[in-house]
């Protein structure tokens, strides 16, 4: 959903030092920097690089909008199909995408803006159409609780090689990784259960198309992650670049880009090199520019590793403290 505190603070960032516009340069390979230029995606908050379709990336509104998933050409920024959901109720806040090993497209409608009004969020599930034009695509919807009590979350990943469904709760103070079934069911709740700390306000995530690793976003940084199978380890932080309201991430097909997205008309998808080429973190813990992590020297990440002067970082705490004040609910 919109959140003025975090537009007000991009525009804070925007006006206080010049971002890097997204390269125009072709991405017929899908690795390279675009803009999304379909004037009805204006909320993209998830991004999933297509498994049958090379160069595309499938994206959503997050509300307000309907049961609707984008094929996106990154060679152009323009959309070659409109997907529409059929077999699930109306769509609430759907905040993240992912593509399974089954084929599968995951979409995850557990955005709650009201931080636990809800009492189960949806995920639904369906085919990646193999012909890429404005169709009808029937989905299995499955109902999601989770073990301790209703949260908002943004963030939603599949393993790329057992098929089981995580999702990372949204807490300002860092949050948890939740473990969903072996096999998620239509039959009754699929309950998640937390599994791991996750060191940042999360917006969304991404795994590595070997299973390798986990990429963490959020407003103003990033974390990577070794996933061991869903036991997490900290390795280093992501140099997420400045994004006017940051809330999507996705490795490229072959893995060798994170792949950055942001909401608004015109919206950039900003492509940087995954840490150790999304293989082995190994040698991800190594400082650098793009996208590669830098060292870690533990405790929460916020966001400081943005490379910015001090002016730009006080505007940004100054506005951002401000707007936390003035905000009241999510």
């Amino acid at each position: 959903m919109r959140r003025p505190f975090a537009l007000l603070a991009g525009a804070l960032l925007a006006g206080a030092l010049a971002a890097p516009a997204a390269s125009a340069s072709p991405a017929g390979d899908g690795d390279a920097s675009f803009r999304i230029k379909d004037p009805r995606i204006t909320e993209s908050s998830g991004l999933a690089a297509s498994h049958l379709h090379k160069g595309v990336y499938w994206t959503h509104n997050d509300s307000d909008d309907g049961p609707y998933l984008y094929a996106v050409d990154s060679a152009t920024g323009k959309t070659l199909a409109r997907i529409t959901l059929s077999g699930i109720g109306t769509p609430r806040d759907v905040e993240a995408i992912s593509i399974g090993p089954d084929g599968r497209i995951y979409v995850g409608d557990i955005g709650d803006n009201l931080d636990g009004s809800w009492p189960y969020v949806w995920i639904y599930a369906l085919p990646e159409p193999k012909k890429l034009v404005d169709r009808t695509v029937r989905a299995t919807q499955y109902v999601v609780k989770y073990s301790d009590g209703a949260r908002n979350a943004e963030s939603m990943v599949v393993d790329p090689k057992s098929g089981r469904v995580y999702i990372i709760d949204k807490k300002e103070d860092g949050g948890h990784l939740y473990e969903g079934p072996a096999r998620l069911s239509t039959g009754g709740s699929n309950v998640f259960e937390p599994v791991a700390d996750v060191d940042l306000w999360a917006t969304d995530a991404a795994l590595s198309p070997d299973g390798r690793q986990l990429a963490v976003r959020g407003y103003f940084g990033g974390v990577l992650y070794d996933w061991k199978g869903g036991r997490i380890k900290r390795v280093g932080r992501l140099n997420v670049p400045l994004q006017g309201q940051g809330e999507s991430v996705t490795y490229s097909a072959d893995g060798t880009k994170l792949m950055f997205g942001s909401e608004g008309s015109d919206s950039p998808v900003t492509a940087q090199d995954a840490p150790g080429k999304g293989s082995s973190s190994s040698s991800s813990s190594s400082g650098g520019g793009g996208g590669r992590a830098s060292g870690d020297e533990g405790g929460p990440v916020s966001g400081q590793n943005l490379k910015v002067g001090a002016g730009a970082l006080i505007v940004l705490a100054a506005g951002f403290l401000g707007l936390r004040r003035l905000r009241g609910r999510r």
